[in-house]
């Protein structure tokens, strides 16, 4: 399968300051999350793809197609949600969805139906002769996923979409992204702050920091090989607890206060732990068991590399392709 989106040593400079560096990797999945603390490029990455800022080395690929050379295109293939507000107050969603669309490549005819299609798809359809500067924030998110998807593109790129929504909204919008993921008709590349969501909803995580790719993650191949963790603190644990727990082919380490931790072993259940401290008398106090998560491995990526301090970038209006 080819790639979705390929980085090849992608640099990009604002006046003499590197905001990303040596970004190198190919992502192919159906749902991709772009993750990082505040600073870390997501933004600036997600404006080069888009062809808003020129890369001062290497170069990205989307589809195959060069973003030094063939923009054009890239965005007759590419919906943009962006993260801050770009509408136009006294239009009406109708007409917003339309003129985006028609600006997108569709005939004048197309784009109208198009945008009655989409506001109905994402829920505004009852709404759409109301003028935009009415809406309320969760009614604007999903104006701005519907004008993203009007003209039907392959890649579907989703800045903060759940941003500023309550509960309902946010589960909505999760709802969504989830459908168009299994509809297979494009893929989404989904930049959020909110590790859940990206958990939820995304095959692929790529995690930056300060302008750096320091972790790619298949969260498919991490779920099938989802590992098991147990910590307890248990009386009367011993060296020989531990080796008995270990001949079960579980990783266990006991440290100075007797808090035991352990990763099970795939055909291990916690039962078989209980049975080994009820043969040798050992009480076992207290217990917690977990499953390895996102936020695991967004937390070892951020220890892995050392903290420096952010580079200031210039304000960006987001803007519609």
């Amino acid at each position: 399968m080819s790639a979705v989106i390929e980085l090849e040593n992608l640099g990009v400079r604002f006046g003499t300051r590197d905001i990303l560096r040596n970004l190198t990797c190919s992502l192919q999945g159906r749902t991709i999350g772009l993750l990082g603390p505040n600073g870390a490029g997501k933004s600036t990455l997600i404006n080069t793809l888009l062809g808003f800022y020129p890369p001062c080395a290497g170069t990205a690929r989307v589809f195959g197609f060069d973003i030094r050379t063939q923009m054009r295109q890239i965005r007759t293939l590419v919906g943009y949600m962006p993260e801050n507000d770009s509408f136009i107050s006294d239009m009406t969603a109708v007409a917003f969805v339309r003129l985006m669309a028609e600006l997108s490549g569709l005939p004048s005819e197309a784009a109208l139906e198009r945008a009655h299609e989409s506001l109905f798809y994402v829920g505004l359809g009852e709404a759409r002769y109301r003028k935009l500067g009415t809406y309320s924030q969760g009614m604007k998110q999903l104006a701005k996923l519907a004008q993203a998807i009007a003209h039907g593109p392959k890649l579907l790129i989703l800045d903060e979409p759940t941003n500023a929504l309550d509960p309902p909204a946010r589960q909505r919008m999760i709802r969504l992204i989830k459908e168009m993921r299994d509809s297979l008709a494009m893929h989404l590349v989904v930049c959020s702050h909110l590790l859940k969501d990206v958990e939820d909803s995304c095959e692929e995580v790529v995690i930056l920091r300060n302008g750096e790719l320091v972790n790619y993650s298949n969260l498919e191949e991490e779920r099938r090989s989802n590992r098991r963790f147990l910590e307890m603190e248990a009386v009367g644990a011993n060296e020989e607890f531990v080796e008995a727990i270990e001949s079960l082919g579980c990783e266990c380490a006991m440290t100075g206060d007797r808090r035991i931790k352990i990763v099970l072993a795939d055909s291990i259940e916690v039962r078989d732990i209980y049975r080994l401290a009820a043969e040798r008398e050992i009480q076992i106090r207290r217990l917690s068991y977990r499953r390895d998560s996102l936020e695991d491995i967004f937390l070892k990526a951020m220890d892995s590399v050392p903290v420096v301090k952010p580079e200031p970038r210039p304000e960006v209006v987001s803007g519609r392709l």
